[in-house]
């Protein structure tokens, strides 16, 4: 399920959809002169598409690579759904059930899926997701598909655990870069506030971005070469006695849905905030995104006179997001990262990025190097937007975490 700020809040949001559903500042900056004028509200629409299809508490949309008109749905209870998008009325089969391995209840569950760029001339795919033994573990895992369509349960290659020391804040996106990395998004291992200080810990995985490299690697991985820490120990159980390796950047609390523009290569992330703001980061190498000390562009903890933006702490200078919102009435309370638009549909959305609330349903852009933590509110969707989704024509498109459909941003 799409992390929430809280759990008294997540528990009542999940009563909310048992009982409804069948299933389940800008400060006056303005964008750059070369970016397109966003569109006043109520310029866009989410559409549902393949109104025949329903998933259950759907978490991550992927299309195929290679071409393929062929959309993957990954259910937090632990299936794998796919579909051809080109036949006259869908159908939906279970290309993967491997729920009995996962615990799913609030935020664990089946988090997240990447399939290799190669496919389906390299058949794998990768999962993340929570199981309950020897202990409670986000788990990273490779399959491997016959067809192109399914993959075969009994094929998996468990990459890295990580031990979760609550149920809260677990991340799980998955995604390859353009540098044929894989990039894993983890949260800070849950309760409030981060009270292990994992994020800011260097020698854990839980609040950090993790790239690895995954080709060619059987039953492990490599760490690349150019990684911040990539000469020290892997931290293949989570946790070491130096930095680990694997971490890309740290200082996140629950990063929940990331993104590589498909033009530039930037990786975009939401992350989700602790009780009062949301971010939108531009995730770089060795970046320290400032949780627990900052929340969002204000401090956490202490809360004033924290370390500022530029300071350097556990070896990182701190990095404030790009753009935020908070929990008030034109706000929300839980972010879900979305894509850059290099579409074609709505021209006047062209090189902005897109990102919606698990919450309050609204649909935000920001133009890429605007200051002041521009953003521009373009839709209310009454939707649970648990994940977004990108088309090969560079359209987006967005899951409703509580009717279980996959709607489309279109004029």
């Amino acid at each position: 399920m799409p992390p929430r700020p809280r759990i008294r809040l997540l528990a009542i949001a999940v009563a909310l959809v048992a009982t409804l559903a069948p299933s389940l500042l800008s400060c006056g900056a303005s964008a750059p002169a070369s970016a397109p004028p966003p569109p006043p509200p109520g310029a866009v629409q989410a559409t549902r598409l393949f109104p025949g299809l329903s998933f259950r508490q759907p978490v991550a949309l992927l299309l195929a690579p290679g071409g393929a008109a062929r959309w993957f749905v990954v259910e937090q209870a632990g299936r794998v759904r796919s579909f051809d998008a080109t036949a006259a009325a869908p159908a939906a089969e279970t290309a993967v059930d491997i729920s009995a391995r996962v615990v799913s209840r609030g935020e664990l569950g089946l988090l997240g899926m990447a399939l290799h760029p190669g496919w389906p001339t390299t058949p794998e795919v990768f999962l993340c997701y929570t199981r309950p033994s020897p202990r409670l573990q986000s788990v990273l895992s490779r399959f491997r598909s016959a067809d192109g369509r399914t993959l075969d349960p009994a094929s998996e290659q468990v990459l890295l655990t990580v031990d979760q020391p609550f149920e809260n804040h677990d991340g799980g996106n998955l995604a390859f870069g353009p540098d044929g990395m894989l990039y894993l998004g983890l949260g800070d291992g849950g309760s409030g506030g981060d009270p292990l200080d994992n994020a800011q810990n260097p020698n854990t995985l839980l609040g950090k971005m993790i790239r690895i490299d995954v080709r060619g690697t059987g039953a492990s991985y490599a760490v690349p070469p150019d990684n911040p820490h990539a000469g020290n120990p892997p931290c293949a159980a989570g946790a070491g006695t130096q930095a680990c390796p694997e971490a890309w950047a740290f200082g996140f609390r629950n990063p929940w849905r990331f993104s590589f523009d498909r033009a530039t290569g930037d990786l975009w992330a939401g992350d989700v905030g602790q009780n009062a703001w949301e971010e939108v980061d531009v995730v770089v190498r060795g970046g320290n995104y400032g949780w627990r000390f900052r929340e969002g562009a204000h401090c956490y903890q202490p809360g004033t006179g924290c370390p500022t933006p530029g300071t350097v702490v556990n070896g990182a200078p701190l990095v404030d997001p790009v753009t935020e919102y908070d929990h008030g009435a034109a706000g929300g309370s839980a972010i879900t990262g979305g894509y850059v638009y290099r579409g074609s549909a709505i021209p006047s959305l062209r090189g902005l990025y897109l990102f919606g609330d698990f919450g309050s349903g609204r649909l935000w852009s920001h133009a890429p190097g605007a200051a002041g933590l521009q953003k521009t509110e373009l839709l209310r969707t009454g939707l649970s937007i648990s994940s977004f989704g990108e088309d090969a024509a560079g359209e987006i498109l967005l899951l409703d975490y509580a009717s279980g459909g996959i709607f489309r941003i279109e004029p």
